[in-house]
C-alpha cells in the first residue's frame, strides 16, 4: 500500500515529522489557510472511508499516510466527535498527549482504534490513528448557525500496526517441520515430527523411545559386547533390582579392580 508520491519531491525524500512540527509547521498553518512546508498532506474526510482505502488517497507515504481532515459533533448539542466511518468506527485508546513547543502548550495527540462493525460489540483490527488538534479555543458562530462541524481541521496520521504473533507461530510452523520420525507399531506406520535441536528428552515427550519400562523390559541382556549377537542371554542384578536387555542393545562392561564395580553403558542411561 503505497501512496501517490509527488514528482516533485526531490529524489530521496523522506517525511517523518515530529509531534511538534506537525502541530506548528502543518496543522497551524492549515488552520490560518497559510501555506504549509511541502504539499504532500491532502484534505480528505478520512470518516467516509475505511483505514485500508486512504492510502490511494495520499499523495505521499509507504507505511503511514497523513490526513487533514474536518471533525463533525456526534449530537448537535454537544462536543463529543463522530467517529463512525464506512462498516466500524474508530475508538480512542489510552491517554491524550500534551504537545508543547519550548514551554509553550501547542496541541494535543489522541490515539484511536478501528473497529469493524457496530459498537459496543465490534471487532478491534490493526489500524491505528493518531489525531493532532490545536490547543486554540474553537470559535462558536458555526455551533449556533446550527452546523455539526466541530474542528474544521485536524491532521490525522493513519498507519497499519505488525502482527507479530503471526510471524512467531509461522517460524515454530517451520521448526517443527524440518525433521520427521516413523515409528513402526502393531497397528502400522506412525510418523512423528519433532523440531530440529532434539534430544532425547524430546523423543520421549513424543512418545517416539517408548517408556522405561519397555527399555529396560523382562528380557536377557548380552553380558559383554563383542559384536555376537548369537550368544546365550545373561541376567544381571542391581542390588535388589533386576534388569534384562534385548540383543538390540549395545552394552558395554568394565570391571574396576580397586572399587570391584562393574560399569555398562545403555544407549539411552549409563548406569554406574
Amino acid at each position: 500500500m503505497v501512496g501517490k508520491n509527488s514528482s516533485n519531491l526531490p529524489p530521496g525524500f523522506r517525511f517523518h515529522p515530529t509531534d511538534e512540527e506537525l502541530i506548528m509547521c502543518y496543522l497551524r498553518n492549515q488552520a490560518t489557510s497559510r501555506p504549509c512546508p511541502v504539499s504532500i498532506i491532502p484534505e480528505v474526510d478520512i470518516y467516509k472511508f475505511d483505514p485500508w482505502q486512504l492510502p490511494e488517497k495520499a499523495e505521499f507515504g509507504e507505511n503511514e499516510w497523513y490526513f487533514f481532515t474536518p471533525r463533525d459533533r456526534k449530537y448537535p448539542n454537544g462536543v463529543r466527535p463522530n467517529r463512525a466511518a464506512v462498516s466500524g468506527y474508530w475508538k480512542a485508546t489510552g491517554t491524550d498527549k500534551s504537545i508543547y513547543s519550548g514551554s509553550k502548550y501547542v496541541g494535543v495527540k489522541k490515539a484511536l482504534v478501528f473497529y469493524t462493525g457496530r459498537p459496543p460489540k465490534g471487532i478491534k483490527t490493526d489500524w491505528i490513528m493518531h489525531e493532532y488538534r490545536l490547543n486554540e479555543p474553537r470559535s462558536q458562530p458555526n455551533k449556533q448557525n446550527g452546523s455539526m462541524r466541530l474542528d474544521d481541521w485536524v491532521l490525522c496520521r493513519i498507519y497499519k500496526k505488525k502482527n507479530t504473533t503471526r510471524s512467531v507461530e509461522q517460524k515454530e510452523q517451520e521448526d517443527w517441520g524440518a525433521q520427521t520420525l516413523t515409528a513402526d507399531d502393531a497397528s502400522g506406520s506412525q510418523t512423528f515430527k519433532f523440531p530440529r535441536p532434539c534430544s532425547i528428552n524430546n523423543l520421549w515427550e513424543l512418545d517416539c523411545l517408548g517408556s522405561i519400562s519397555q527399555l529396560l523390559n523382562d528380557n536377557a541382556y548380552n553380558s559383554s559386547f563383542d559384536g555376537n549377537f548369537n550368544r546365550p542371554m545373561e541376567k544381571l542384578e542391581l542390588g535388589e533390582m533386576s534388569y534384562q536387555y534385548p540383543d538390540s542393545v549395545k552394552l558395554q562392561m568394565n570391571q574396576s579392580s580397586s572399587l570391584n564395580q562393574q560399569n555398562f553403558l545403555n544407549p539411552v542411561f549409563e548406569f554406574q
